[in-house]
């Protein structure tokens, strides 16, 4: 299904409708900040598995990330984090950057890598916001690669539909996405260090 939904002023009812596709189990594809996304309830292994699937990434060995509402809720799922990376991420989010951080207990098992690591984001775009806000627990996400040389990322809500309607429950229609996917940043060692430059610039 494509789901066309307001990227400035998110309509409820269609929020809620791609929420309860999350809730079922299902796996849906939304826009971000950055490039759209594949998406599922963190705590649904199988959706989780399937996405992994998708994007050719082995569960165990793959280090994947999910989407928070805010930095409060994002501490459920880390170690404590210290004050140096707090005021880091403070200044940065919402925003386009993932932050690897030491997870805690509360993530789920198959996002516990062998490093015990887990990758942040807290995005600067409507849709995604509400849908969090709305599910009440963070969101996995995976950015959706496109097999084309030049163009990395599927970037056209039709486009993705057409090429992924028999594969997700939900496409999300939220406007032309990105090309450009966030900066990522790690914060497990005693300085940050950008892993991957991206859409986001880090300021110390």
């Amino acid at each position: 299904m494509l789901l066309k939904i307001n990227p400035d002023n998110p309509e409820g009812r269609k929020i809620r409708q791609a929420v309860e596709i999350l809730e079922e189990g299902g796996v849906i594809i939304y826009p971000t900040d950055t490039v759209y996304g594949l998406g599922c309830d963190i705590y649904n292994s199988k959706a989780v598995d399937r996405i992994c699937r998708l994007r050719g990434l082995d569960p165990v060995k793959a280090r994947l990330s999910f989407i928070c509402k805010d930095i409060s809720q994002v501490a459920e799922f880390t170690q404590q984090i210290d004050n140096t990376t707090f005021r880091l991420m403070k200044k940065h989010l919402p925003g386009p950057f993932t932050f690897v951080l030491n997870s805690s207990n509360q993530v789920p098992k198959l996002f516990k890598n062998r490093k015990r690591t887990v990758g942040i984001r807290v995005p600067e775009n409507n849709i995604t916001q509400a849908l969090v806000e709305e599910l009440g627990r963070p969101i996995l996400t995976a950015s959706l690669k496109n097999d084309d040389e030049i163009v990395e990322y599927f970037t056209d809500p039709q486009d993705i539909y057409e090429d992924f309607k028999k594969q997700v429950e939900l496409v999300i229609d939220g406007g032309i996405g990105s090309n450009h996917p966030s900066t990522v940043v790690d914060c497990t060692g005693s300085e940050p260090i950008v892993l991957r430059e991206g859409t986001g610039i880090l300021e110390i």
